[in-house]
């Protein structure tokens, strides 16, 4: 029992970790409208309307962008973005005070998973729970069903709504960081073999 406990404890931290890596880092995931024209990841779809509604100062929704667009100009080979200026890239000049539009109430699920899973990447990093997974859930449902409803259909193809394949990576790390679910993997996988015994 001790041994499953600390093994469920084990992966659930390393898998809240490399959760909070991918959110912060902002691998795409996705790719729907949203205030700044196009968004890929949870994190740029919260940032947008954070700075949109000013929820928060833009300072911290700066320092919450910031590793990940060194990520990206890390992995493009390019120059590191200047702290200062690098909004500019993300298209979010225009967002102050803009109002609500009927695409934001008409992509509540994704929006709303996307908070979920960017306030669970940082929770999980404390204490893993299910919030990441319950965000995650969200963001693929509100993506499943623009696309299953046709909403996604655009003469643009570079703006129609999809689903990464890096989107079923994150699902399994999301799930990965409910410790109790891992604990009862490990059980079930235990109780197998003592089951085949008995039949046998």
């Amino acid at each position: 029992m001790a041994s499953s406990k600390k093994w469920a404890t084990t992966i659930s931290s390393i898998a809240s970790f490399i959760y909070f890596l991918l959110i912060l880092l902002q691998i795409p995931l996705f790719r729907v409208p949203c205030r700044a024209g196009i968004c890929t990841t949870p994190l740029e779809l919260t940032s947008s309307q954070l700075i949109a509604t000013k929820l928060i100062p833009e300072a911290a929704v700066k320092t919450l962008l910031y590793p990940g667009a060194v990520a990206n100009a890390f992995f493009n080979n390019n120059a590191l973005p200047n702290y200062y200026n690098f909004l500019k890239s993300y298209r979010f000049a225009s967002l102050n005070s803009a109002p609500v539009t009927f695409d934001d109430l008409q992509q509540i699920e994704v929006l709303a998973g996307s908070y979920l899973s960017v306030a669970g990447a940082f929770v999980c990093l404390v204490k893993p729970g299910r919030i990441s997974l319950f965000g995650t859930l969200l963001i693929i449902w509100g993506l499943a069903r623009e696309v299953i409803m046709g909403n996604s259909v655009d003469s643009n193809p570079g703006k129609a709504v999809y689903i990464s394949p890096a989107m079923s990576f994150v699902l399994v790390f999301a799930f990965l960081c409910v410790r109790k679910d891992v604990r009862k993997i490990f059980r079930s996988c235990r109780g197998r073999p003592a089951l085949k015994a008995k039949l046998g």
